[in-house]
């Protein structure tokens, strides 16, 4: 009786073997093709200024954006995630130093990243949430794209980007946005400005910046990878429905809420929000609350 129940769960678990084999080359094969496509887009011209408020407000779109979140302080690169399983990602050194983006790196190349989400051959950045900066007026990504061309040269290198098995998986089954570039319309034209006002739509505008963790609905939901805790609500419906625009503020700029409870920001990025001006606070709070 013993011998046909170890044999039984032998059967089970070389089935089980094989059923996860299956899944991870299945895995293995698809995102090999989405990460080899080429996209063939006509990028959009994109005026650059040297206006020291337009680099100033670039400088701290930088941060409200996230981008320092991905690739560093001093925007040199740096490693965000460091896990076999899932994979070893770096945000770009997005200087022209050594490591960093080519000395004939132009306005369109940085055109080509931040409205579409692909390098200058076509093929697809990684993790590279383009899918919200597509969605920027051309006035901000101009002031981004006029200030990291002003950046000096940093001399930062990395080892080759990995995807791990994991990693593999959860994007073959939706669950990891490896491939922003496919969530784009890149037929689209951005808008060249928005009106800046405490508005439910001046707040819907900047609210892209939320959806990659809190959805487009802003209700949350599964955790953004394993390890990390589910997602907050933050429509109406959830505890920032009940704060005022006092404790909004404040927990946006310090990472502690009303309730006490103190945000790590691995998992809710304050530090990116606490450069957000008064004014985008407060419309980003009257967006939230009127959904």
């Amino acid at each position: 009786m013993i011998k046909k129940l170890l044999l039984g769960l032998g059967a089970l678990l070389a089935l089980a073997v094989l059923l996860i084999s299956g899944l991870v080359a299945k895995a293995y094969y698809t995102t090999e093709q989405r990460m080899n496509r080429t996209y063939a887009v006509k990028a959009q011209s994109l005026p650059i200024t040297t206006d020291s408020a337009e680099l100033a407000y670039g400088d701290r779109l930088m941060t409200a954006k996230g981008c320092r979140d991905c690739h560093g302080e001093d925007l040199g690169g740096k490693v965000f995630i460091d896990d076999a399983p899932l994979g070893f990602l770096v945000g770009k050194n997005l200087t022209k130093g050594k490591g960093g983006l080519p000395s004939d790196h132009d306005i369109t190349d940085w055109v080509l990243a931040l409205k579409h989400g692909i390098r200058r051959n076509g093929k697809p950045l990684l993790f590279m949430p383009s899918h919200e900066y597509t969605l920027l007026s051309e006035q901000d990504m101009s002031a981004i794209v006029s200030f990291a061309v002003t950046l000096p040269e940093i001399d930062r290198e990395f080892p080759e980007q990995k995807i791990g098995p994991v990693g593999r998986v959860l994007t073959d089954l939706g669950k990891l946005p490896l491939f922003p570039v496919e969530m784009i319309d890149h037929s689209r034209t951005l808008e060249k400005t928005v009106e800046v006002e405490i508005s439910p739509a001046y707040g819907k505008y900047l609210s892209t910046a939320c959806q990659g963790c809190h959805r487009p609905n802003m209700r949350g939901g599964d955790p953004v990878a394993p390890g990390f805790p589910p997602v907050a609500d933050i429509s109406s419906a959830g505890h920032v429905g009940k704060w005022t625009e006092e404790q909004f503020i404040q927990t946006l700029r310090t990472g502690v809420t009303p309730e006490g409870k103190t945000l790590k920001p691995t998992e809710m990025p304050w530090n990116m929000t606490a450069a957000y001006t008064d004014i985008e606070l407060k419309a980003l709070l009257a967006y939230l609350q009127s959904i």
